[in-house]
């Protein structure tokens, strides 16, 4: 027996939760939410965002890895992703980076219609509540999502210095005017704690009649009638459950740059020779699912310190409503330039913190982040078994430019280390280390210990080419009643973190489809 809703979402990551919220604002539109995992805002480990390490290889990550990477020296490389009511908005680092202009208005100068960033700005607007200095044209005053600053340490100040000493301006608003300079992050925090998704966009909204939140329901396989999706196959404790959508509904696939495309593959719909190798009827020969797979990596250049250069973070109690809670006032530094004047917009992002790996305390570093690969990869099915994971395949450090942006990076960064205003926290520099000064010496470096920026997108990308797997609708080319709203459908990665962009897509997406 199946149940009939307007809208069937399948994933509550950041995507999925935003898209619930929206669609339910009509009493008259019956929606379900369906997400593998549990609803875990409320946990201590979520909540307290000193604990993100706590939460990266917990029962609230998928775990997932890469292929073995030539570029790597071999190396498979770890790529969590959020196995929960709030997707990886639940385990990420609560960086909010929205990009850069130029991302999106590449975006529409390749054919996507509605999607440059004068058209997004107001998605970012809508779903924020800014709680620090910022401008209003810039920034929303009254979203569901809580956006904030904490306040800086000394050390934190003296990082900042740093980086204008190398010739970094400075910046306090990465979201606002311009990207480029040093400055701190915004954090997608509420008093001190994690504000996920979940907690921002679902928890709010629990008791609509109109919505029904399914958790621990993994979904198997769409269904079809003819070119038209109908619905989703699920099991959940052991049990299955088929769920439909009425003549004028659709089904949402939010489950992310990874299980989006495997999840279609699995249905039918993908490349045709790659499906047949696995048994699976072709539904619909699409190319591009799975493939122009995109993430930015990431390394430190790290100094050791005789003495620590700051103390422990101390919880902070703080009043909150009726409960009392635990606030953690965390700052995180960053920049981002060019490393080119004449280029469009910065090409590198640092993370600038204090801790080595011999002392989280003592010493500091800079992580260095290029933020536009060349090399493409792709997701391929493991098998036809639902439960398997799929194959990840990002390409690291295959193209000659890749691997010099990297090591450019790696040089500029060094600059900022070497500042004179740091001169009496650096006692030495231990990574790369001081003896590695060519650039084949930097580059096995990075293929020796770089990891994933945790920032997979592009897997389901939107335009008109044979790549191409939704219109700038989100509507998958060929098959009716089915969209794609999450960072798959992203043509290109933005310059940064993911999951602000991934938000603002959802924004739209929901307009798209009430607008439909």
């Amino acid at each position: 027996m199946s149940t009939m809703y307007d809208y069937v979402i399948v994933g509550g990551g950041s995507a999925g939760c935003v898209l619930t919220r929206r669609l339910t604002e009509s009493e008259d539109t019956e929606v379900l939410l369906l997400e593998a995992g549990e609803p875990a805002e409320d946990r201590d480990m979520v909540k307290d965002p000193t604990r993100v390490w706590d939460v990266l290889g917990s029962e609230l990550d998928w775990k997932f890895d890469t292929e073995p990477q030539p570029g790597m020296n071999g190396r498979t490389i770890d790529w969590p992703r959020g196995k929960a009511l709030g997707g990886s908005s639940v385990i990420n680092g609560m960086a909010y980076v929205r990009g850069h202009p130029y991302d999106y208005d590449n975006w529409a100068e390749m054919g996507n219609d509605g999607w440059s960033y004068d058209d997004l700005l107001p998605y970012f607007k809508k779903s924020e509540t800014l709680n620090a200095d910022g401008d209003e044209e810039y920034h929303g005053t009254d979203g569901p999502l809580s956006v904030s600053r904490g306040t800086p340490s000394d050390f934190s100040k003296t990082l900042v210095e740093a980086g204008m000493e190398a010739g970094l301006e400075l910046n306090m608003d990465f979201n606002g005017a311009q990207q480029e300079g040093i400055g701190y992050y915004h954090s997608t925090t509420k008093d001190g704690h994690r504000h996920s998704a979940a907690a921002a966009f679902i928890k709010p909204v629990l008791d609509r009649p109109n919505l029904t939140v399914e958790t621990s329901a993994h979904v198997t396989k769409l269904t079809f009638d003819g070119d038209r999706a109908t619905g989703a196959i699920y099991e959940q404790n052991g049990e299955e459950h088929e769920v439909e959508v009425d003549d004028t509904g659709e089904v949402i696939l939010s489950a992310g740059a990874i299980q989006t495309p495997q999840l279609l593959m699995l249905s039918g719909i993908g490349p045709a020779d790659h499906l047949e190798d696995h048994g699976i009827d072709v539904k619909r020969d699409l190319p591009g699912v799975g493939r122009n797979l995109q993430d930015h990596l990431r390394v430190p250049v790290v100094y050791e310190s005789t003495e620590p250069v700051e103390s422990a973070p101390e919880p902070v109690e703080v009043e909150g409503g009726e409960e009392r809670g635990t606030r953690y006032d965390t700052v995180m530094v960053g920049a981002f330039e060019r490393s080119d004047p004449s280029l469009p917009a910065p090409d590198l992002q640092y993370g600038l913190s204090p801790g080595s790996e011999a002392d989280p305390q003592a010493g500091f570093s800079i992580m260095v982040l290029p933020l536009r690969p060349v090399a493409s990869g792709r997701v391929k099915l493991q098998s036809d078994d639902p439960y398997d994971d799929p194959e990840l395949d990002p390409k690291y450090m295959v193209d000659e430019k890749d691997v010099d942006d990297f090591v450019r990076g790696i040089r500029r960064a060094r600059r900022i280390g070497e500042t004179d205003v740091l001169s009496e926290y650096r006692e030495k520099e231990v990574k790369p280390g001081e003896d590695v000064q060519s650039d084949e010496g930097i580059a096995e470096y990075i293929r020796n210990n770089a990891v994933s920026g945790y920032h997979p997108t592009c897997t389901c990308k939107m335009g008109t080419d044979e790549q191409a797997v939704v219109d700038d609708d989100l509507r998958l080319h060929g098959i009716d009643g089915l969209r794609v709203v999450d960072a798959s459908v992203m043509p290109k990665v933005t310059s940064g973190n993911t999951n602000a962009p991934t938000i603002a897509i959802a924004e739209k997406g929901a307009d798209l489809i009430k607008d439909a």
